[in-house]
C-alpha cells in the first residue's frame, strides 16, 4: 500500500516502478566507450611519466618565464620556486586529465558503470576509485600533492636533528588529511551513507522518505475530518487484517460518499464497526483463494509480461513490466495466437481473474465465457457459474437477454442466428428480425413470457398445430395487435423463400435432448441475462463440450450482441463491466463490431481470443482490428495474420545505411600493383565501400517478423487508453 506508483504509459506496470532516465539518442556503445576511455587513460599516464621523467623538454619554461629570477638563481629552487614548481606540475596534470577525458568521455563512462548501476556497485566502484587515487597520491607520489605540504613546511623542522617529532607528526598529519579528503569525496559520491546504514531507521526518516500521498495514509478521510476511521483502517492494514481487495472496496465506497455526500454517516459507521470487512461483496468474500497472476488494485493492473530490452522496443517500454487494466480493456482487446502460444495461460485468464478481483472490491462486474475445464477460475471464484447442457447446474441462461422488448429480442437473436454468416445481407438481417419479432411480440403478448426452444422453432416452421395455439391464446387475451403481427407471419411463412425455416434450421442447434430443461423462460431466479450486470456480479458461463460446437458459436454470438447492446445502456457507468471470451471464433459479426467502438464511452469492454483471424468473416477482419484499441499478436500467427497486424500498427520513419561495394580502381601504378599482388594471395578484388544514408518509412512490424522473429512465449502487443493514448507495438515476454 506504501509502494510508489508513478504515472507511465499505456500498458505500462506501475507498482514500485522507477522512471527510467531520458532517452539518449546519441547514446555510445559500451565497446567503444570502454575501449576510448582505457586507451586516453593510457596515453595520459604515459604522457605524464614522459613529463615527470623530464623527457619533455623545456617543461618549466612558461612558469619561468613568468616568475622573477630569484626563485631560479642556478643552485636550486628555492621555496617560492618550489611551491610554485609543484603546483605548476598538478596544473599541467589537471590538463593531462582534462584532455584526455574529454576525449575518452570519462564522465559518461562513471556514470554509465559506477553512479547509475545501483547501489552496491556505485559504492564497490567508489571505494575501488578511492584506493587507486589514495596509492597515487600518499605512498607513489605519483600525482604531486604531498611535496606542495612539504615545501610550506619551515626550513628549521628539516634542517634541525631535534625536530624530528615535529616532521614525523607532520608528516603523517598530511598523509591522514589526504586520505580523510579522498574518503570523504568517495563516501560523497558514491552515496556510502545509504548502503552501509543500518536496517532500522528512525521515524523520522521514515516519514522523509515515504511518497507524501499513499493509499495507506487515507489522506482524504483526514482532510474531511475523518481521523479517527483513517487511524482505525492504518491499524488494519498494518496488523494484517486487511488485504488489497479490502483496501480497494473501501476507498470504492469512499468514491460513493464523495458522489452523495448523504451516504457518509453510513461509511463511518460502518467503517468503526466492521473495519476492513465492511462493505463487503454479496458474496461475502474478500479474495478469490490462489492467484494465477500478479495484480495491483490501486491501479487495477494485472501484470503478464515484461518487455525486453530490444532494440524494436520504443525506449520507454525497454525493461517495463507489461501490464492489463480497465482503461485498456475498455477499448477492447483482441488476442490472436495458434493453440499452446499463451492465449488462455498467459492473457486472457490474467485478465479474467484481475476483474473477478476488481468486482469483490465493489469496481468491476465481469462474465467470462469459455469451453467447460478451461483455465478462467475455480468455481469459487465466481458468483454464477452457468453449464450448458450440465443436468446438474444450478443457473441457466436467459436467451433473450432479460428485455421485455420483443423487437430489441428479435433484433440480438437474429444477428446471432445470421449476423456471422458472410453470405446473409444487410436485408436479410432485417427480414430476420421482422419475422422474430412478428412471433415474440404475441407470444409474451399471451403468455407474458418469450417462447422457450422449442416453441419458437415450431412457430418459425410455420406448424399449423403451434401457429393455431398461439392464435387462439391472442384472441383470448383480446389483443387485436398481436393479432395483426401473427397473421403477418402467416402470410409471410406462405411465400417461396421465407427467412422462417431458415431461423427454425439455425435455432435447432439449441433444440436438442443435451440442452432439454435449458433456456426455458420460467426459471425465474436462476436465469442469468446481461441486464444483471448493473452489479458487482462474477459469472462463468461454460459452453457445451464436443459435438456441440455450432450451439456454442450461437450462444457465444447471443452473449456478445446482448452485452454491446447492455452495457452503454447502464444507469450507473462507474462500474466496469467486462465480457471474457475464451474463443471468439466465428462469433463477430457486423453489428457487434460496431457496439464494441460504443464500449469506450460506456466503462465497459470486451476480451476476444481467436486462434487465427480466419475465424472471423474476410470482410470483418479489418473493421474489427480497427474497432479494438488493444492488439496482441502470439508467437505463431501465420503470415496472413500478420499482414492484418501490420496493416493496423501501420509504418514509421527510420534511419537505414545502403552500403555499396565497388572494385577499387584508384591510386596509380604502385597502388594498383599491390592490389594486384593482394588479388592474387586472397583470389578477391580489393572492394571500396559507399554508405548511403537516408529516411524511410517502414512497416513497424512486418507480416514476415509477426510470423517467423517473434519468440515462443513471446507476443506483439499495442495499447490504446480511453482517453486515447497511444502505444507502438511493443514485443513482450509473457514469462517475465
Amino acid at each position: 500500500m506504501r509502494t510508489p506508483r508513478p504515472e507511465a504509459g499505456p500498458g505500462i506496470w506501475r507498482f514500485g516502478r522507477r522512471p527510467k532516465p531520458p532517452e539518449e539518442p546519441d547514446r555510445v556503445e559500451d565497446r567503444q566507450l570502454v575501449g576510448g576511455a582505457l586507451l586516453t587513460l593510457a596515453g595520459a599516464f604515459i604522457v605524464w611519466s614522459l613529463y615527470r621523467n623530464g623527457v619533455i623538454p623545456f617543461r618549466h619554461w612558461p612558469l619561468e618565464l613568468v616568475t622573477p629570477d630569484s626563485w631560479w638563481d642556478g643552485k636550486g629552487r628555492d621555496r617560492a620556486g618550489a611551491v610554485f614548481a609543484d603546483l605548476y606540475d598538478l596544473a599541467v596534470l589537471a590538463f593531462i586529465g582534462w584532455i584526455a577525458g574529454r576525449a575518452g568521455q570519462w564522465p559518461e563512462a562513471v556514470r554509465r558503470y559506477v553512479l547509475d548501476a545501483g547501489e552496491r556497485r556505485r559504492a564497490a566502484g567508489t571505494i575501488s576509485g578511492a584506493f587507486v587515487v589514495w596509492m597515487l597520491v600518499v605512498p607513489s607520489g605519483f600525482i604531486p600533492v604531498v611535496p606542495v605540504f612539504f615545501d610550506l613546511a619551515p626550513d628549521a623542522w628539516l634542517r634541525d636533528p631535534s625536530s624530528e617529532a615535529a616532521v614525523f607528526l607532520f608528516t603523517y598529519g598530511v598523509y591522514t588529511l589526504l586520505t580523510g579528503a579522498i574518503v570523504w569525496g568517495a563516501a560523497r559520491l558514491g552515496r556510502w551513507r545509504e548502503v552501509f546504514r543500518p536496517q532500522h531507521k528512525d521515524a523520522e526518516e521514515d516519514e522523509a522518505e515515504e511518497p507524501e500521498l499513499v493509499a495507506a495514509d487515507w489522506a482524504e478521510l483526514r482532510a474531511v475530518g475523518l481521523g479517527d476511521v483513517a487511524d482505525a483502517l492504518e491499524r488494519e492494514a498494518a496488523s494484517g487484517a486487511m488485504n488489497d481487495v479490502d483496501q480497494a472496496r473501501i476507498t470504492r465506497a469512499w468514491e460513493t460518499v464523495q458522489a452523495q455526500p448523504t451516504r457518509l454517516k453510513p461509511f463511518t459507521d460502518a467503517v468503526r464497526h466492521d473495519g476492513a470487512g465492511a462493505f463487503p461483496h454479496p458474496s461475502g468474500l474478500r479474495d478469490i483463494g490462489a492467484r494465477a497472476a500478479l495484480h495491483d488494485l490501486v491501479t487495477g493492473q494485472v501484470r503478464i509480461g515484461a518487455a525486453p530490452d530490444d532494440g524494436r522496443n520504443e525506449y520507454a517500454y525497454r525493461g517495463e513490466g507489461i501490464a492489463l487494466e480497465p482503461s485498456l480493456v475498455s477499448t477492447g482487446l483482441l488476442v490472436v495466437g495458434p493453440a499452446a502460444s499463451g492465449k488462455t495461460g498467459r492473457v486472457v485468464a490474467p485478465c479474467a481473474e484481475s476483474l473477478c478481483l476488481l468486482a469483490l472490491a465493489g469496481r468491476a462486474a465481469v462474465v467470462s465465457v469459455g469451453s467447460a475445464g478451461s483455465a478462467l477460475g475455480a468455481d469459487d471464484a465466481y458468483d454464477v457459474v452457468i453449464r450448458i447442457g450440465d443436468p446438474d447446474s444450478r443457473h441457466d441462461l436467459d436467451l433473450y437477454g432479460g428485455t421485455q422488448d420483443p423487437d430489441q429480442a428479435a433484433a440480438l437473436l437474429a444477428d446471432a442466428l445470421l449476423g456471422a454468416d458472410p453470405g446473409v445481407r444487410t436485408a436479410e438481417l432485417r427480414q430476420a428480425s421482422l419475422a422474430l419479432a412478428q412471433l415474440l411480440g404475441p407470444y409474451r403478448s399471451a403468455h407474458g413470457r418469450f417462447p422457450g426452444v422449442p416453441e419458437l422453432r415450431a412457430l418459425l416452421d410455420a406448424e399449423p398445430v403451434a401457429v393455431g395455439s398461439l392464435r387462439e391464446a391472442c384472441e383470448a387475451a383480446g389483443d387485436g395487435a398481436a393479432l395483426r403481427e401473427l397473421e403477418g407471419r402467416e402470410r409471410q411463412s406462405r411465400r417461396a423463400g421465407d427467412i422462417g425455416p431458415l431461423l427454425a434450421d439455425r435455432i435447432a442447434v439449441l433444440d436438442r435432448p443435451a440442452f432439454a430443461g435449458f433456456f426455458e423462460p420460467g426459471w425465474q431466479g436462476r436465469q442469468f441475462s446481461m441486464r444483471a450486470l448493473e452489479h458487482p456480479m462474477r459469472v462463468r458461463i461454460d459452453l457445451p463440450e464436443r459435438g456441440h460446437a455450432e450451439a456454442a458459436r450461437l450462444l457465444t454470438r447471443l452473449l456478445l450482441a446482448q452485452f454491446v447492446s447492455v452495457a452503454p445502456a447502464r444507469r450507473d457507468r462507474s462500474l466496469f463491466v467486462g465480457l471474457v471470451l475464451d474463443d471468439a471464433a466465428h462469433t463477430v459479426t457486423a453489428e457487434t463490431v460496431r457496439g464494441v467502438q460504443r464500449l469506450r464511452s460506456a466503462n465497459a469492454g470486451v476480451v476476444l481470443a481467436l486462434r487465427s483471424l480466419d475465424e472471423v468473416a474476410e470482410a470483418l477482419r479489418g473493421p474489427l482490428l480497427s474497432a479494438v484499441g488493444c492488439r496482441m499478436a502470439l508467437s505463431g500467427v501465420s503470415t496472413w495474420d500478420g499482414r492484418h497486424f501490420a496493416d493496423a500498427w501501420g509504418a514509421e520513419w527510420v534511419q537505414t545505411r545502403d552500403v555499396t561495394h565497388t572494385p577499387d580502381v584508384s591510386g596509380g601504378t604502385l597502388r594498383r600493383s599491390l592490389r594486384g599482388v593482394r588479388q592474387l594471395v586472397t583470389g578477391s578484388k580489393v572492394m571500396s565501400q559507399s554508405v548511403t544514408v537516408r529516411q524511410v518509412e517502414r512497416e513497424r512490424w512486418s507480416a514476415s517478423e509477426l510470423a517467423n522473429t517473434v519468440p515462443a512465449g513471446h507476443a506483439v502487443v499495442s495499447f490504446t487508453s480511453v482517453e486515447g493514448a497511444r502505444g507502438a507495438p511493443v514485443l513482450v515476454d509473457l514469462h517475465g
